[in-house]
């Protein structure tokens, strides 16, 4: 059978990704979106799956969905919890049952940022947000439920379409002189696009009896903060867009810009374990930046 994978999720950043690039990965992608799917309803995932399935065989799931509002989550937390937990237990049930690799997408937020070095997969977990809990919690679910699985962390995920931070920044660029940034939260800023290719060369990867299984981090490689991050981004659009004023960016601390949700100071992922196992190698962080900026320039007509 031909590389035909299910995909969760419909329009969000990520699964739009991920239709972007199958074809030219060799994928076919089937997609159960918001509209035939709510994650919410306890008991309608895995029958979904396996109707759908049934319709078009499958080689492997891939759960592009999530509940991502981090800060909503912490009034929110029985519906994060079904999204990021109980639904995936579902998805793992139904590709137990058709003997299928699922890809189950996960967070940097399952980790304190206390180590101060790039997190490995086998490190402690202890999350600080009820975000963070609901997504270790998945992980777990899809761990007990299906023993072909692939549990990919990542962080600080964006591209040229959706609610991400680069396009928050873009917006804000345009409309504001002077935008205060945090500076004291590190981490590596990952794209939408490169995170889709991983997860589609995995997806077929992950289909030979010897692969290797369990718990995986993509990010991209080396780190920044958000003020580094916001730095580049409009240093890449000032070139992009000369003629267009951008504002000015000043450093803050985290004190500074209070939310309802604790994140890690330090949050970057080490992606050894990857690049052995599946000879995955993740792009400089700046490098992938270049291109997101030439595509969102593109869009912008």
């Amino acid at each position: 059978m031909a590389d035909r994978f299910l995909m969760i999720g419909e329009t969000g950043q990520l699964a739009r990704a991920l239709a972007a690039k199958a074809a030219g990965a060799g994928v076919e992608l089937i997609t159960l979106g918001r509209a035939v799917l709510d994650l919410r309803q306890t008991g309608a995932v895995r029958p979904a799956i396996l109707e759908a399935a049934e319709r078009q065989p499958v080689s492997a799931i891939v759960n592009a969905a999530a509940y991502t509002a981090v800060d909503r989550a912490e009034s929110e937390e029985d519906v994060a919890f079904r999204v990021n937990a109980a639904a995936p237990r579902e998805m793992a049930a139904a590709a137990a049952e058709l003997g299928v690799p699922l890809l189950h997408v996960s967070t940097d937020y399952v980790f304190d940022g206390s180590k101060g070095a790039p997190y490995r997969e086998n490190d402690p977990p202890n999350p600080l947000s009820v975000y963070g809990r609901s997504k270790l919690a998945g992980e777990r679910a899809v761990q007990e439920t299906c023993a072909h699985h692939i549990i990919v962390r990542t962080a600080w995920v964006y591209g040229p379409v959706g609610q991400n931070f680069f396009n928050t920044m873009l917006r804000l660029g345009r409309e504001r002189d002077v935008l205060k940034v945090v500076a004291d939260q590190q981490g590596s800023p990952t794209t939408t696009g490169d995170l889709a290719s991983a997860l589609l060369a995995l997806g077929k990867l992950a289909q030979a009896p010897a692969a290797e299984r369990g718990v995986f981090h993509y990010v991209s490689s080396g780190e920044t903060n958000w003020f580094g991050f916001a730095k580049e981004i409009f240093r890449n659009a000032a070139i992009a867009l000369p003629n267009v004023k951008w504002a000015e960016v000043a450093a803050i601390r985290t004190e500074d810009y209070p939310t309802a949700a604790v994140r890690p100071r330090y949050s970057v992922l080490s992606t050894q374990r990857i690049e052995l196992a599946y000879d995955i190698r993740p792009r400089a962080w700046d490098v992938a930046l270049q291109d997101v900026v030439t595509d969102w320039t593109e869009a912008q007509g």
